[in-house]
């Protein structure tokens, strides 16, 4: 190869590696289903929750964030069921699961989950919430502190300040968005729904959750406060202020990751996970 021809060479690889998306910026596939798991359906609250569950031993609860479904857990739900008996839910009105005419809030969804563990007769369990499901962690950590272990709470927020404005137009959440619509058709008991559901959901967005200084203090629950370090919807400070807030709680940030770090970095993602569950 001439040296023009090289020079051209690494030109173009300079810029290709210039172009290219960092990790944080991406959107890696939804896992498919996990295949050694038992599926099954829950009546509770008025709706029919779906569930998986696999492995063996303490019991964990994976809770996914708003418009996606239980299948986003995949990476994690193989890297759990080694030491635990892994749950994941379709929360009401996403994936799988139904919804009614009853307003959703972050309350009635926590009370679902336990209502699932009722019926799965799991007197307690951990859990590992993403985004609004981490929400509902926290929830659970305030209402149902009977009934749950310890918290890794991913990209909470636990008053509505604390997301950044305009999050839905960034490139990776309108992926997101739009991705999540196309799921919502292919799985859920009310295919053509999307539009009616994303606007139901919207209500609770606009006003919860909205806890105070005091409830946060209140949390006896053991709870890891987890983000990405470029989180593209919820503010870093607000990340800061809810791990000083709530009493014991601890603060990890995982690097060259966004809103979707348990995707753009399993393994990094899971070892956190694990080393905060089974920590004495």
């Amino acid at each position: 190869m001439s040296r023009r021809l090289l020079a051209a060479a690494c030109l173009m690889l300079s810029f290709s590696a210039a172009q290219a998306a960092e990790r944080w910026e991406t959107l890696p596939p939804t896992p498919a289903p996990v295949a050694a798991a038992t599926t099954g359906y829950a009546a509770v609250n008025g709706v029919k929750i779906y569930y998986t569950r696999t492995g063996h031993g303490s019991p964990v609860v994976l809770l996914h964030g708003g418009l996606a479904n239980s299948d986003y857990w995949g990476n994690q739900v193989k890297a759990l069921a080694a030491k635990h008996t892994v749950i994941t839910l379709d929360s009401r009105g996403h994936g799988r699961s139904s919804r009614n005419e009853k307003p959703f809030g972050y309350g009635l969804m926590a009370d679902d989950v336990v209502a699932v563990l009722d019926s799965l007769k799991i007197p307690r369990a951990d859990i590992v919430g993403w985004s609004d499901g981490a929400i509902i962690g926290i929830d659970l950590a305030l209402h149902h502190p009977d009934r749950i272990g310890k918290v890794f709470a991913f990209a909470a927020n636990t008053q509505t300040s604390g997301v950044k404005d305009g999050v839905e137009k960034t490139p990776t959440f309108a992926a997101y968005i739009e991705r999540a619509g196309k799921e919502y058709a292919k799985l859920s008991p009310t295919p053509k729904e999307y539009d009616a559901f994303v606007e139901q959901i919207s209500h609770m967005w606009a006003s919860q959750p909205n806890w105070t200084d005091a409830q946060l203090a209140s949390i006896k629950t053991p709870i890891l406060i987890a983000d990405g370090d470029h989180d593209e919807a919820i503010k870093r400070e607000h990340t800061e202020y809810m791990a000083a807030t709530i009493p014991g709680a601890g603060l990890l940030i995982l690097p060259n990751t966004s809103h979707f770090a348990f995707l753009q970095d399993p393994a990094l993602f899971n070892a956190a996970v694990l080393g905060f569950l089974d920590s004495k």
